[in-house]
């Protein structure tokens, strides 16, 4: 484990927000069904994380920008910065979080209430198009009950996990 610089930027990432970057920066999030989807070169320091709220977009347009609220778009938003660093997916540590059930009443057979489950479907498209766009998993902390605060540090590619695990048996608004 590195020591933390004295002058860290913090960021913290509120659904739907993606940041890639480098240097003394601490990225931050909490995750309940929703995922984080961590990169970091460990060569040239730098990476980033997103916070996707939904698989994907139904009627996207061409003209409309990318939106770091859906996973599929979030991964086009990585692959961009890749192309302006020159890099890889390859020479990526990528970790994945999230994907919480938040209520009791989220079953384990994909539905709740009737729906199908958003943290199942959030935990599967991140797997799908982190293998699909050729980057490799060096660790994940997906699905069970409760919430998780996520930290990169990306001046060493430390990630820190907390979670919370008390899960109310009914949405309280």
């Amino acid at each position: 484990m590195m020591r933390a610089p004295d002058d860290i930027l913090e960021i913290f990432l509120q659904p739907g927000e993606f940041y890639f970057g480098e240097g003394k920066t601490r990225v931050r999030t909490l995750l309940g069904s929703c995922v984080a989807i961590t990169l970091w070169h460990p060569r040239l320091h730098l990476g980033g994380m997103s916070h996707y709220v939904l698989p994907n977009r139904r009627h996207r347009k061409k003209h409309e920008p990318l939106d770091g609220r859906y996973a599929d778009e979030v991964m086009e938003m990585f692959m961009r910065e890749l192309r302006r660093s020159h890099t890889r997916p390859g020479e990526y540590e990528v970790k994945i979080f999230g994907g919480g059930r938040m209520f009791q009443h989220e079953g384990k057979d994909g539905k709740a209430g009737g729906h199908l489950n958003i943290p199942e479907r959030n935990v599967q498209i991140g797997r799908e198009l982190v293998t699909r766009y050729g980057f490799r998993f060096t660790a994940e902390d997906l699905g069970g009950n409760g919430h998780r605060n996520v930290m990169l540090d990306l001046w060493s590619g430390d990630v820190w996990v907390k979670k919370a695990l008390k899960v109310p048996a009914f949405p309280t608004g």
